[in-house]
């Protein structure tokens, strides 16, 4: 155990010193490619909460909502259970629900109702996919960006052996292997911000398909309360 620290501490000592080592131009690169990886970073973490905890909230707000005898009881309460999509959703229904009611007394348009939790649902996968875009283009263009900075790094290192005229193996390796970390560190920046873009979107769906569930469950409980009024309507 204490040999595998000793060698990562002199790895990484040797690391840093490549880095030190390296040009202006492979320097630009690390510092941007620095900075994809802690904006990218942020975005996991952010969303790694947010969705923990909408899940942990859907959870809760299905529980109290399938218990609950009239919509009435639910809606009071319902704000309590934020930042659960559902609760975005079911205040869609409610307000158009109000609406009809304050017009004409019942229920006579479940179709408007549905398009409401529709529009409610997408609003709420949209706020939850913000920012989410970052880990794909981290992904897609930091290795490139990394792999600028190393043929920048190799045609450097060939131009200074080609100045320096000794053709060995020891005089370019030293440039080459400063050339290529730019390309660990572009692999660095991409390879968790492609999991993670992976996992969140995953999640994400998850969730727009509970949403289209719990919209149907919500249909069901209008139109179980109000079924005399818009039998009556529709007559």
């Amino acid at each position: 155990m204490h040999l595998s620290f000793v060698l990562l501490f002199f790895a990484g000592g040797e690391i840093v010193d490549l880095v030190l080592q390296t040009g202006p131009v492979a320097k630009t690169v690390l510092l941007l490619l620095i900075a994809f990886s802690v904006l990218s970073w942020a975005v996991i973490l952010s969303k790694w909460r947010l969705i923990r905890r909408a899940r942990w909230q859907n959870a809760r707000f299905v529980r109290a909502f399938r218990k609950a005898q009239r919509m009435q009881d639910i809606a009071s309460a319902a704000e309590q259970f934020r930042p659960s999509p559902l609760v975005g959703v079911f205040q869609g229904a409610v307000e158009e629900f109000r609406r009809q009611m304050g017009m004409t007394g019942a229920v006579h348009n479940l179709v408007a109702i549905q398009r409401a939790m529709q529009i409610a649902s997408s609003e709420e996968i949209t706020r939850l996919e913000r920012s989410v875009p970052w880990l794909a283009i981290t992904g897609a263009v930091t290795p490139f960006i990394g792999l600028f900075g190393t043929v920048w790094g190799i045609i450097d290192a060939f131009h200074g052996l080609g100045t320096a005229g000794a053709a060995t193996l020891r005089a370019v390796a030293p440039g080459i292997s400063e050339a290529l970390v730019t390309t660990a560190a572009g692999l660095a920046a991409a390879i968790p911000a492609v999991i993670a873009y992976n996992l969140i979107i995953g999640s994400i769906r998850e969730m727009a398909a509970r949403n289209d569930d719990f919209t149907l469950e919500m249909l069901n409980l209008v139109e179980r309360q109000q079924t005399p009024q818009v039998t009556e309507a529709r007559r």
